[in-house]
């Protein structure tokens, strides 16, 4: 009877646990981030802790808040474009290379040499391959 009880209080604080901090569980690489975009799949397990458990549903926020674990990877910097010297060019309708130009040559604030644009594949794009590309540029000059 002795070993029930022990078994049930293991099976409780194990899930307890689990449930006090899904972010730093899931995702411990993310700590130390200070902000970004939440991770919808964190904040519905913390929210399942708090419906279920309401003090390890809000230790769960808390801790996964603090750790900053609640939030996507390298969403901060696509929200204040700070650091990375990329930007983001929201465009109504469909964006053909004419329509490209202007808004490029719009927002750098004059005429753009274009004989010199180099074009890339798309296979593999992610902001470190567009930012090494944009360094080699800026380097040449």
């Amino acid at each position: 009877m002795k070993s029930k009880s022990l078994l049930k209080a293991a099976v409780s604080v194990t899930l307890i646990l689990h449930l006090t901090a899904c972010g730093t569980l899931l995702y411990p690489e993310r700590k130390g981030q200070t902000g970004g975009r939440i991770d919808a799949g964190v904040a519905a397990l913390n929210g399942v802790g708090l419906l279920l458990f309401v003090i390890p549903g809000l230790i769960a926020y808390a801790v996964d808040f603090n750790n900053g674990t609640i939030y996507l990877p390298d969403s901060a910097n696509a929200e204040n474009n700070e650091g990375d010297g990329l930007y983001t060019i929201k465009v109504d309708g469909p964006l053909t290379k004419d329509e490209s130009r202007r808004l490029i040559e719009e927002h750098v604030g004059g005429p753009v040499d274009w004989s010199q644009l180099q074009t890339h594949s798309m296979d593999r794009v992610n902001a470190d391959s567009i930012t090494a590309s944009l360094n080699k540029v800026q380097e040449a000059r």
